[in-house]
């Protein structure tokens, strides 16, 4: 299996570096596509750190809660007890196809192998109350398709997710938390991850040690599923069921999406045959998934993200100090309607990095709402 971890030019953070960078992602109002821009623009993320209070003040708000050292040390050790790392955007073992998506999570919780390394990626997703036809299928696909050298991405949830993970062992599995590292839903999963674990798989994260997933976090799961991932397999997908979030996820994503036809008069198929009349790739076979990946099995992808550590650092934050007049463009331009950033910039006049400075203090002061596609809203 080739990975992505065999690239020379991998970025390795030293311990002091990881500190500050938990210490960024965990700060009130830094979400992943925040955590990028501070650390592009303030050249690393200690200098991030020391530049929230003010970005926070210009966007609006008196008090900014920045994680406090003591509190990402604890996180740290907490996962050294549980035998789980933290991996960062451009390390080895970070998946090389999650690093492309639209905002990856800087910082991710990693027990068990390096599968989540494999270029070669596909996720299997489907309904938790999966028929036993289902379930046989899934496992097909998984066993098939690991034995053509492919890791499976899934979200450890019941019926197909579970057939997925225990079907890919010999070849590597992984599986997507919605919670902190240590928090296994659902709980009656344990020997399955122990087996995943066991076998050289590995289970991921990019919420929080200890974090009890709330309803709005597996959609979130979801996007890490797609991301990480060359295309997406549903199986049995009732309508507005979360696999069909997985779809759409993989979609903005640019991932291939395939699906399995059923009967019509199992609801369980209603999203997987809405995807196919969709455009999505009707699937019955491992070979019918190898045949629309063509092409698009590089060996290798580029590992060096667009951010500044953990080398000298070039910051450019302060290069620019946007006026008033220029916040007041900006704010007047926005409004509850996403739009995209590059409209911003043409109708505002201001340059680029101006407008990304303001959009940092906005949302560092809870103002501002990042959407799919480099479009932003204003928050009331």
């Amino acid at each position: 299996m080739q990975t992505g971890a065999d690239h020379k030019n991998a970025l390795v953070l030293n311990e002091a570096q990881r500190l500050a960078w938990l210490r960024l992602i965990r700060s009130e109002n830094v979400g992943p596509a925040t955590f990028r821009d501070l650390l592009n623009h303030c050249g690393s993320a200690e200098a991030a750190l020391e530049a929230l209070p003010a970005l926070s003040r210009k966007g609006g708000k008196k008090a900014l809660r920045i994680c406090p050292p003591h509190e990402a040390e604890a996180e740290l050790a907490a996962h050294e007890r549980h035998g789980a790392r933290l991996v960062a955007l451009g390390e080895p073992d970070y998946p090389p196809h999650l690093r492309h998506i639209d905002g990856p999570p800087p910082l991710i919780s990693v027990i068990g192998g390096k599968a989540l390394a494999e270029v070669r990626t596909i996720a299997i997703v489907g309904a938790r109350n999966a028929s036993l036809s289902g379930r046989k299928l899934a496992a097909q696909f998984s066993r098939d398709l690991g034995q053509d050298g492919f890791a499976i991405a899934s979200g450890l949830a019941r019926g197909i997710d579970a057939a997925a993970h225990d079907a890919a062992l010999p070849n590597g599995t992984t599986a997507v938390f919605a919670g902190g590292i240590n928090v296994l839903y659902p709980p009656e999963h344990g020997p399955l991850l122990g087996a995943i674990i066991d076998s050289g798989g590995n289970a991921i994260s990019e919420m929080p040690f200890d974090w009890k997933p709330r309803g709005r976090d597996f959609p979130r799961r979801n996007r890490l599923i797609s991301g990480m991932s060359l295309g997406v397999i549903v199986i049995e997908a009732a309508k507005g069921s979360g696999s069909l979030h997985t779809a759409r996820f993989a979609l903005e994503q640019n991932r291939e999406i395939f699906a399995v036809p059923g009967s019509p008069l199992d609801p369980r198929s209603e999203g997987a045959n809405n995807l196919i009349r969709q455009g999505a790739s009707l699937v019955t076979c491992a070979s019918d998934v190898l045949e629309a990946l063509e092409g698009r099995l590089a060996p290798e992808l580029p590992l060096a993200p667009d951010m500044a550590e953990p080398g000298e650092a070039s910051p450019t934050l302060f290069d620019v100090e946007p006026t008033d007049s220029a916040r007041q463009r900006l704010t007047t331009a926005l409004g509850p309607t996403p739009v995209e950033i590059d409209e911003l910039i043409r109708f505002t006049g201001e340059s680029t990095r101006t407008i990304h400075i303001l959009l940092l203090e906005l949302e560092l002061a809870g103002r501002l709402e990042r959407h799919a596609g480099q479009r932003v809203s204003l928050v009331y």
